[in-house]
């Protein structure tokens, strides 16, 4: 655990640190000089086969779409900036919706005030926003983060972050950093204990933390087209209380010291139970990040590859080989197919199949922190989820497509494709296609007696009429034994404007 504890000491030192130095003119949001507020509405319908919607019409759209078919939602929602001179400004939203068929269908989507100081931005309140989350993947195409991606509601948060890249003094603009540094709470255990079959227990009002560091080298004067990215992001849950009257430990520790031990990576005192004094207190996720970038005005490839972790040895690469690849194309000068994503999503290794919480190394040689079941926990069993949403990629299917009111990810040892395009078909139309194929094996604890297979697309068309209106249609479909069978149709039309 020293290497864990090392890691999580220098980055929340960094962290602290950084946003000391300054940068060169660039702006932490926008640089209009006006204040503004906009309001968006959008109602949305979908209509699919076999009681369930088609993979690809749910996922990715911040877990507003349900799983269940035939459903339809009303969203509404304003949104004010304003400057207060001197670099400050400040922004606020609020975002409602109404759902069916859903758990409570009408709740708060997003609700934030932030303030920003040049560079620096300091938000409080649940906010949808992709690049807000730090991640180098493309939002509208790719799979998805495996850290933290646009799959689920947000969870509310106070987030103090770096959001654009920003130039490091003494680097002569080649080199720049963001990140974040974050701690949110969920509020998701009424609809736990209304999801879940009476013999499942799980945290109630669990705590969230999670932070990031990236480094960017890159020539900020264009001349040079080849850029170079490296980021590591690191997620815990921690805290809140066990639903399971007969717990050894129902109230989990959540002092400030506590907090400290979970920034760090550290084990528990005496109040924690057993495998949080061995290991570390609380679930802990991360992310290693590359991204090697390509530059020109006629095309841009970008190549990446998302190294995810779940414990000491995952952060060792002793499960080499799992993680996210991708390449992406820019043709900004070719319409018809001006951007794609093609990735490989590998989460089958997982250390090797056996962990062992107490471990002898002199005399079983070897590392022996195998079984990672990504996204699990013997403690937190909601997994890495909000609400049964995948907090990361989709394609580790969301404990919310669970028939059986069990909580947890059932299919973590998983094999996918996924090819993702966009184009323009006129001035006011334009495409996107998603297709993903998946195979999953289960866990390493309840695998599947023969492997699961699906194949999953959507292609969605929006029309733009004068700037303020959007009408999109999307077709989708699944095949395969891992989701079943389904074939749906979803249409919307979403308004824009400006009040003030």
């Amino acid at each position: 655990m020293r290497q864990i504890q090392s890691f999580l000491i220098s980055l929340f030192l960094f962290i602290c640190v950084f946003p000391g130095y300054t940068q060169e003119n660039e702006a932490v949001w926008s640089e209009e000089e006006t204040d503004y507020t906009i309001y968006r509405i959008k109602t949305f319908g979908s209509l699919s086969t076999n009681g369930q919607t088609p993979f690809w019409i749910t996922g990715n759209r911040y877990g507003i779409v349900p799983v269940a078919a035939n459903n339809g939602y009303l969203q509404a929602g304003l949104f004010h900036r304003q400057p207060l001179g001197g670099g400050w400004e400040w922004r606020a939203g609020l975002d409602m919706v109404a759902c069916t068929p859903r758990y409570r269908s009408v709740y708060v989507q997003q609700i934030y005030a932030a303030l920003a100081c040049r560079w620096l931005n300091l938000s409080i309140g649940s906010r949808s926003d992709y690049n807000y989350n730090q991640s180098l993947m493309n939002p509208v195409l790719s799979s998805g983060d495996m850290g933290i991606s646009a799959n689920a509601r947000p969870v509310p948060e106070v987030n103090l972050s770096i959001p654009r890249f920003i130039a490091l003094p003494g680097t002569g603009g080649w080199l720049q950093s963001k990140g974040n540094f974050a701690v949110g709470r969920s509020f998701d255990t009424d609809y736990l204990h209304a999801f879940a079959r009476p013999d499942q227990y799980f945290i109630k009002d669990m705590l969230w933390h999670h932070k990031s560091l990236y480094l960017r080298i890159k020539d900020t004067k264009n001349n040079a087209p080849v850029s170079m990215t490296l980021g590591l992001r690191h997620i815990a849950q921690w805290g809140g209380i066990s639903s399971d009257p007969t717990a050894d430990i129902r109230r989990q520790p959540q002092s400030l010291k506590d907090f400290i031990r979970i920034v760090l990576g550290k084990s528990g005192d005496e109040k924690a139970t057993l495998s949080d004094r061995i290991n570390v207190l609380g679930s802990h996720y991360g992310t290693y990040d590359f991204r090697l970038g390509y530059e020109k005005d006629k095309a841009s490839v970008f190549v990446y590859y998302q190294h995810f972790f779940d414990d000491a040895s995952g952060m060792e690469f002793k499960n080499a080989g799992d993680g996210l690849k991708g390449i992406q194309i820019d043709l900004p000068g070719f319409k018809y197919l001006n951007r794609i994503v093609l990735e490989r999503l590998v989460t089958v290794n997982q250390s090797g199949p056996f962990h062992f919480i107490e471990f002898d190394h002199n005399k079983y040689p070897g590392y022996g922190g195998g079984g990672d079941d990504y996204y699990n926990n013997g403690e937190y069993t909601s997994g890495h989820a909000y609400f049964n949403r995948s907090l990361g990629s989709p394609l580790l299917i969301s404990p919310e497509y669970n028939t059986d009111g069990s909580l947890g990810f059932k299919h973590s040892r998983m094999y996918a494709w996924h090819l993702g395009t966009e184009g323009v078909l006129t001035n006011v139309v334009s495409y996107r296609l998603l297709v993903s194929a998946m195979e999953s094996f289960g866990t390493p604890y309840v695998p599947t007696p023969a492997k699961r297979s699906d194949v999953s697309f959507t292609t969605d068309f929006h029309y733009r009429f004068r700037d303020s209106w959007l009408f999109s249609a999307s077709f989708a479909a699944d095949r395969g034994s891992l989701l079943g069978n389904h074939v749906g149709f979803g249409v919307s039309v979403a308004k824009r404007g400006l009040i003030r």
